[in-house]
């Protein structure tokens, strides 16, 4: 089975380096690659900047992307490949547009379809889906790039963009004099609790959860997310996964992964739980969840999106590392 990595920070799509991203990026790359390795019947390409030096595994094979040679190099590849995985950001567009070139030129992406990738780019449609679903989410409402804080609205408040990508605008509005954001954004109530990742890998009419993971964010009015641990409250868990394969439902994912994130608020009943977005692509947690099995996550992927039932091998040995990460460790 020859499947190609493509991560867009390493691939040749980010131009102009933000060492931020291009970290998270490296890290994921690597990962998925040395999960890759895990299966012998795999035979794994990688698209590597031909400026970069990335530690991957001696089976992978390096395909070197020249500059301005990113959307070519990466058609040409999947071509050649039975599966492409393809990890980038949904802002701008960037992740939908990899994966339709890829798709109209025949090759075969692990990621859902158009209408999930175009509904999950946009956190205020990602919500509206759910909420008409009866998925729990916050209150709240899109807002434009350089509105103020409506009058009335309920603070504190959570503001992020409404089609960005990890941590972008991200801050806690404690009080209407805060200056309007120069992007449109979605505001929410804030919502107390426990901040928590689910993975799941999607096929049709299958949805695979993966260990939930406990995310951890800088303090202050502007957090960071930093990185992430295995969620030990097994109870917290299974409320958190249970949430996760509902809003996967929802949404429709039909392949590949799906990101749940989702705040465990603090009744047992899970009555305040909230889900708060999806995430139609690979995210920084392959790094801490790779480690927990013996088995390829890659591989599972493959097989969930071709209508099969993965099944997942528990590492026999779990470093102290295992099922946690910081992003500070580059």
């Amino acid at each position: 089975m020859r499947v190609l990595l493509y991560e867009w920070c390493c691939s040749g799509g980010l131009a102009d380096r933000d060492a931020a991203i291009a970290r998270e990026g490296r890290m994921m790359l690597e990962a998925l690659a040395t999960d890759a390795a895990k299966d012998s019947s795999l035979e794994v390409s990688v698209l590597v900047d031909a400026t970069m030096t990335l530690s991957l595994p001696a089976s992978a094979r390096t395909l070197a992307v020249l500059p301005g040679e990113e959307i070519d190099r990466l058609i040409g590849a999947a071509c050649d490949a039975d599966w492409t995985l393809i990890v980038a950001p949904e802002s701008d567009g960037i992740l939908l547009d990899r994966v339709r070139k890829v798709r109209a030129s025949g090759g075969r992406v692990l990621a859902p379809n158009d209408h999930v990738l175009v509904a999950a780019s946009d956190k205020q449609a990602t919500i509206d889906v759910l909420a008409a679903r009866g998925i729990p989410v916050p209150a709240g409402r899109a807002v434009a790039a350089g509105e103020p804080i409506p009058t009335g609205f309920h603070l504190p408040a959570v503001r992020k963009s409404q089609t960005g990508c990890g941590c972008e605008e991200l801050s806690v509005v404690m009080s209407r004099d805060v200056a309007p954001a120069p992007v449109p954004t979605r505001l929410e109530a804030f919502a107390a609790g426990t901040p928590v990742g689910v993975g799941v890998l999607c096929g049709p009419g299958i949805a695979v959860p993966l260990p939930v993971m406990q995310q951890r964010f800088s303090s202050g009015d502007t957090p960071r997310y930093l990185g992430s641990d295995l969620l030990a409250d097994t109870r917290m868990a299974a409320r958190a996964t249970n949430r996760a394969l509902a809003a996967t439902t929802a949404i429709g994912a039909d392949c590949g992964w799906l990101g749940i994130d989702l705040i465990l608020g603090m009744r047992d009943d899970g009555r305040d739980d909230r889900v708060l977005e999806g995430n139609p692509r690979m995210t920084t947690s392959i790094v801490g969840l790779a480690p927990l099995f013996a088995s390829s996550l890659v591989a599972a992927m493959i097989e969930a999106a071709a209508g099969g039932t993965p099944v997942l091998k528990p590492a026999v040995v779990v470093n102290s590392r295992a099922g946690s990460f910081r992003l500070a460790d580059g």
